[in-house]
């Protein structure tokens, strides 16, 4: 039951729990961090439990529970905090709520993902991992004030423009791919390397800010890849 596999789950789950105390104490700088170590222990996860040859039903289920939290429920509240600030003293429950949108899509597609066997070396839709880290990204571009967003996310129509791109993307039939490598090697992980290197690169450029645009340059990409592959 406390396979190493299993502990790094309930580790992704722990720190979505800090990450939604963070969020509703006004402490929203740190949620990154917590996404950003919850996000590790999810893809660390799986991959030792191949490389260990330990997968079990019972990591599968946790894995999704785990998910739930630090990957659902935590950037429904974040978007939440977004709507509060930018309808400032205006803001209402009804102004704010949809932005649990986005969670219930996270839930729909976690549950699609558990059942759907096309899934088994890449994605149709969004992760809900690269969704988080979309969203919380944005609250590096605010702090930075990257591209002016400190001014732009104040326009809550925008934010709940991107509730609904990244709630249709979650469930959407775009195939994507994953950085889940399948070996050891370079042979088979082409895309994976090359992504990952590029995320740090980003980094190195613009720090905290590179996490919301690796992931649209990701989605930006596999769109790519999706209309050329249609068009042959």
């Amino acid at each position: 039951m406390f396979s190493v596999p299993n502990l790094l789950t309930l580790f992704n789950l722990f720190c979505g729990c800090l990450a939604v105390v963070f969020a509703f104490t006004g402490k929203l700088h740190y949620v990154p961090y917590c996404v950003i170590a919850a996000a590790a222990a999810d893809f660390l996860d799986g991959m030792v439990a191949r490389w260990l040859k330990s997968n079990s039903a019972l990591g599968i289920q946790l894995d999704s529970l785990a998910d739930m939290v630090s990957f659902g429920l935590v950037p429904g509240i974040v978007l939440f905090h977004l709507l509060g600030q930018a309808w400032g003293s205006a803001a209402t429950l009804g102004l704010t709520a949809p932005a649990f949108m986005l969670t219930l899509f996270s839930a729909l597609r976690l549950a699609k993902f558990n059942i759907d066997t096309r899934q088994t070396t890449g994605f149709l839709g969004l992760p809900t991992p690269s969704s988080t880290l979309l969203v919380v990204g944005l609250l590096f571009w605010q702090q930075n004030n990257f591209m002016g967003a400190a001014q732009w996310l104040q326009n809550p129509w925008l934010l709940y423009g991107i509730v609904i791109v990244v709630s249709y993307l979650l469930i959407s039939e775009l195939p994507m791919f994953s950085l889940k490598f399948k070996n050891k090697g370079w042979e088979g992980n082409e895309q994976q390397w090359l992504g990952i290197s590029l995320s740090f690169i980003l980094l190195g450029l613009f720090n905290g800010s590179a996490i919301s645009l690796s992931i649209i340059l990701y989605i930006l990409w596999s769109l790519i890849r999706w209309v050329m592959g249609a068009a042959k």
